[in-house]
């Protein structure tokens, strides 16, 4: 299989099928090129320019070296819903919507959910923490249940496939139930940190899988298996991405009790004081000394006690302060998170310790610039003085927010950058791509 990526010179052209070609036409307007979409011109077809056009810079972005032999199959097993947190969501999603475009494509692919009773799902959310790094303490008993319910899994779900992909590790010691094909390991969280007696016990069955996929390099704990990099990415078509009209964000932020009346400044994410809302809270209040702002601080605490505490503090700096909002949204609440980035002027991820959280993209993706911090995947998603910047500091992030409100032209400018990144690195389209990739170069 092969795909090409074109850029033409005059920008003002567009790509239509006739027949059993594309041809290159004059249009209003950028043309917007989506990798895997129907709109490129594919193996075996001709490009051909109107009359007194021709093309001064022909790029090929990406060719894949081998097709997949038909018939195909690629389940994906992942941890079901309890405790799922905005990256595990934000997985869940992408499988939705990657699952139909590999059936498009002719491969019979699928997703399975793992289940349990309370005792298995709360050995695996320990076992998650532990895995991250955090202190936690996991008993014989629980570890062996978790793994006879996986084995249980096993037994009930279809996993004969040529490849399969187990998402984290809740479902992970499925592996020991395999019988054909080859596995694949999806790590989407950092485990480089990970508990040492956590990880010698994981590792009996990280290292039965044919390869690991971490979403950053550095993420990765040692393995005796082949380890690649695949970043996580958005769809773009998805709820939580799609187009708004500005009346729908206009109806939308009114339904939440924001007014528009002054410049947003927006971030998204779980009140935890690893994404920093305090922090925020102290830029703004830096910033507000020279700008008319009104900061909105959206996410959930989850019902835990450490956050539920955080989340008290922030209630009583929005009461003393009429200019600061604090949403408790669920993450499911797809539609008035988008409406918040789309109304937002400059979107803050400020975290101080991550994974690959993808809001910085989705952000971008709506054509925001973003100041944020420098942790996980962020530094992967923001390009200092591209599409917005990354800060170390209450002040540093002060400073960026009041030169993007001093020099407004760059917001749309940032804004226009970050999307065309997303576009190129960070839509699903791209990783699919890598998924196929690794398909077709796995060892068999």
């Amino acid at each position: 299989s092969l795909e090409r990526e074109f850029r033409y010179a005059p920008e003002r052209v567009s790509l239509a099928r006739e027949g059993d070609f594309t041809v290159v036409r004059l249009r209003d307007g950028l043309p917007e090129f989506r990798a895997g979409r129907p709109d490129l011109p594919w193996a075996q077809e001709r490009v051909e320019l109107p009359d007194g056009q021709r093309a001064t810079r022909v790029e090929v972005i990406a060719i894949e070296t081998a097709p997949l032999a038909e018939g195909v199959r690629l389940p994906s097993a992942i941890r079901t819903q309890p405790g799922l947190g905005p990256i595990e969501r934000t997985r869940l999603e992408t499988l939705r919507a990657v699952v139909p475009l590999l059936s498009e494509l002719g491969i019979d692919a699928r997703w399975e959910i793992t289940g349990g009773d309370s005792a298995y799902y709360a050995t695996a959310r320990t076992l998650q923490a532990a895995l991250e790094g955090v202190e936690r303490v996991l008993s014989e008993e629980g570890l062996a249940r978790w793994a006879d319910m996986n084995r249980l899994n096993g037994k009930k779900l279809d996993l004969d496939a040529d490849l399969t992909f187990v998402h984290d590790s809740q479902p992970a010691s499925l592996v020991s139930a395999r019988t054909a094909g080859r596995w694949v390991w999806r790590c989407h969280f950092d485990c480089s940190t990970a508990q040492a007696s956590t990880w010698s016990f994981f590792r009996q069955f990280a290292d039965q899988y044919d390869a690991a996929v971490f979403a950053l390099p550095g993420f990765e704990g040692r393995l005796g298996i082949p380890m690649y990099v695949i970043p996580p990415s958005i769809d773009p078509l998805s709820e939580r991405n799609r187009d708004l009209p500005a009346r729908e964000v206009t109806e939308i932020l009114a339904g939440l009790g924001i007014a528009r009346d002054k410049p947003l400044l927006v971030q998204i994410g779980p009140l935890a004081r690893a994404h920093d809302p305090l922090g925020v809270v102290n830029a703004y209040r830096l910033v507000e000394k020279h700008h008319d702002v009104r900061l909105v601080l959206v996410g959930t605490a989850d019902g835990e006690p450490e956050r539920l505490e955080l989340l008290s503090q922030l209630r009583e700096v929005a009461h003393d302060d009429p200019d600061v909002v604090v949403l408790e949204l669920p993450a499911e609440a797809h539609r008035q998170i988008n409406a918040l980035q789309r109304a937002a002027t400059i979107v803050l991820q400020k975290s101080v310790s991550a994974g690959f959280d993808l809001g910085p993209a989705e952000a971008m993706w709506k054509g925001k610039p973003v100041v944020g911090g420098y942790a996980g995947g962020l530094a992967q998603q923001i390009i200092p003085n591209v599409n917005g910047y990354t800060v170390h500091s209450v002040e540093g992030a002060a400073f960026r927010i009041r030169h993007l409100l001093n020099n407004p032209e760059l917001i749309p400018r940032m804004g226009a950058a970050g999307r065309e990144h997303v576009r190129r690195s960070f839509l699903i389209t791209r990783e699919l791509l890598d998924d196929l990739a690794l398909a077709v170069h796995l060892p068999r």
